[in-house]
């Protein structure tokens, strides 16, 4: 079995949640919260430290399925990702993972401790990951 560890990203305005795989890349785990501001070498690093080879960026689209403002800005901080790092960025849609995050079992207490965004990346990261069978 082929071993890949992915990087998960749900991108926002403020704040970027990020998700790591296990190493056989079957799934995404919540892994932190960080500001945008100084995200690209906190992301850099983390790639470097965790032997990511591959980036998942949640897509972000409005419900007619445009890319909405946010979606600039991901693709902006996935360019900067992928020409800093040699790491292929690869964009999975995200549609209502946040909410999705919020309403599972653990969503308050993981409100609580600030990693909504984590839980966001996670799914968005697991989404990407059932649908691309990264094992071979």
């Amino acid at each position: 079995m082929l071993l890949m560890r992915h990087l998960g990203i749900d991108y926002g305005t403020k704040k970027i949640g990020l998700a790591l795989s296990d190493e056989a890349g079957t799934m995404g785990f919540p892994h932190a919260v960080i500001p945008v501001v100084g995200a690209g070498a906190y992301v850099l690093e983390l790639i470097r430290k965790e032997g990511v080879e591959k980036v998942v960026i949640g897509e972000s689209r409005d419900f007619s399925g445009k890319e909405n403002p946010v979606a600039e800005g991901a693709r902006t901080f996935g360019d900067y990702v992928e020409q800093h790092s040699g790491v292929r960025v690869v964009y999975e849609p995200e549609a209502l993972t946040t909410q999705e995050a919020r309403r599972s079992p653990e969503g308050d207490r993981r409100k609580d401790a600030g990693l909504l965004d984590a839980s966001a990346a996670a799914l968005i990261l697991t989404s990407y990951l059932s649908r691309h069978d990264t094992t071979r």
